[in-house]
């Protein structure tokens, strides 16, 4: 993912590369596979929980995940009348090496784990198979109704509806 860093100190280097290989070289992969795709494909984005509530630490991408998000949106308008669908994946604390990475930032990642797992109602940071089965699921013919949405997999973080 992007630099972490703070809005005053994350720098115009790090916000134009960030904004190059993330947002620009989604928006370029979702593009090519949509020229390629017919009726029943499915362009899926791994996102952020950042989607809807900014992460401290991680300015760029609170910064550039919500756009992604809104251009899978709109990419899912315009591919819906040719049967694609296109969906998102908002994963929160997933146990990653970059979720580790995170952690490690405050000095002491174990209380920033124990920490981070207290917010979760699920008390726990999910898994990558569990996030795996989510994706698998929202990419899969099961979800063939589902379109535009993007799917918190956040062990009930989201407060929102």
């Amino acid at each position: 993912g992007p630099t972490p860093g703070l809005a005053s100190t994350n720098t115009d280097e790090q916000w134009s590369a960030a904004f190059e290989s993330v947002f620009l070289g989604a928006v370029r992969l979702a593009r090519a596979a949509a020229a390629e795709l017919g009726e029943g494909g499915v362009i899926g984005f791994v996102l952020s929980g950042s989607v809807h509530e900014p992460i401290p630490g991680l300015t760029i991408s609170n910064g550039l995940r919500p756009g992604l998000a809104g251009f899978a949106k709109s990419l899912s308008v315009e591919l819906g009348p040719r049967g694609i669908r296109v969906v998102g994946l908002l994963p929160a604390r997933i146990d990653t090496d970059r979720v580790r990475e995170l952690d490690a930032l405050s000095g002491d990642a174990a209380a920033a784990r124990a920490a981070n797992e207290s917010g979760i109602p699920l008390r726990r940071y999910g898994t990558p198979e569990e996030f795996g089965r989510s994706a698998a699921f929202l990419l899969s013919p099961a979800a063939s109704y589902l379109t535009g949405i993007m799917l918190p997999v956040d062990g009930g973080s989201r407060h929102g509806f």
